[in-house]
């Protein structure tokens, strides 16, 4: 069975890593006034928009996912003839449409595709399963890095969706931010209240960074530290804490707001990488999807992985 693997542009994987496993992109479209750029996950794209726009005007930014008829499209076109079975992860749906759209697409899809997989040549039934990562950016492609591992050990597809869904909900998710003020005009701007004026003021007079953590589909501080380098240092060391105890999939992925280079400086890095080496866990790194700068700052630093439930403790 051909099984196909489709994710969004918020999903930070490596651009090689998308290539190399054929995994299929729905775009997110960002408009920062005049300019719009389809974000399909190009890291020399994103960092040349990422001077040009998101420094000045990011917060006012307008980010446009797949609509139902795009997606529709897409599967009607290309992915109902080029696979047997397709998994369809997205963003968690308590942040963005895309799940949604997803799933009203996929009705009209399994309704549609006979006639055209036919005139292609096959015979067999289509499928389709849309799946709510509950995360977001390098969280969100924990579970993609799954299922590219299942599908690659030839697991059936019955078996895959269990997995996945089961290990969607263990993922956990880590962001740091660089500043509190962008976050906040980005939040006004969306209709969000969750990050105050005094908080972002408070934070930013006393250098305060708070650590974000999402888990099954929810975003909370877990902890508020003194200067950016310390609070990425001390979230790298409780990330290496995390893989010696054994994570439930062997990956970490991190994504960054900026040049990779500047996120490998940072305090605490290189013994993560080392860290993940000794104990057998593939780290992957990305330049964070332009969706994500838009929503976050540039600068910020996210990273996931699977575990069980646990309480940071830096």
């Amino acid at each position: 069975m051909r099984i196909g693997i489709v994710v969004d542009s918020a999903c930070d994987l490596p651009a090689d890593f998308i290539r190399e496993h054929k995994l299929v992109l729905l775009p997110i479209t960002v408009r920062i006034g005049e300019a719009v750029l389809a974000d399909h996950r190009e890291e020399d794209a994103t960092l040349n928009f990422l001077d040009t726009h998101v420094a000045e005007r990011g917060a006012e930014a307008e980010t446009i996912p797949f609509s139902v008829n795009q997606i529709r499209d897409l599967f009607l076109q290309h992915l109902v003839i080029d696979y047997d079975h397709v998994f369809c992860l997205t963003i968690t749906k308590t942040r963005s449409p895309i799940h949604d759209n997803a799933l009203q697409a996929s009705f009209a899809i399994l309704n549609e595709y006979r006639p055209i997989r036919q005139a292609a040549g096959h015979n067999s039934p289509f499928a389709l399963r849309v799946l709510d990562s509950q995360n977001l950016f390098a969280a969100q492609a924990v579970t993609a890095v799954e299922a590219v591992r299942l599908r690659d050990a030839g697991v059936g597809v019955a078996q895959m969706r269990e997995q996945l869904e089961q290990l969607a909900g263990n993922v956990h998710g880590y962001m740091i931010t660089r500043d509190l003020y962008y976050m906040r005009a980005r939040a006004r701007h969306k209709g969000d209240r969750s990050v105050g004026l005094f908080t972002a003021a408070l934070g930013s007079a006393l250098d305060i960074k708070p650590v974000l953590h999402g888990y099954r589909g929810e975003t909370a501080p877990v902890a508020k530290i003194k200067g950016f380098d310390n609070a990425v240092q001390r979230l790298f060391g409780f990330v290496g804490q995390r893989v010696a105890n054994g994570l439930l999939t062997p990956v970490v992925c991190m994504s960054y707001g900026g040049p990779l280079d500047e996120l490998r400086a940072l305090p605490g890095y290189a013994t993560l990488r080392e860290t993940c080496q000794a104990h057998g866990v593939t780290l992957l790194e990305t330049v964070m999807s332009l969706t994500g700068m838009v929503n976050v700052g540039k600068g910020a630093v996210t990273v996931g992985f699977a575990d069980q439930p646990h309480a940071f403790d830096s």
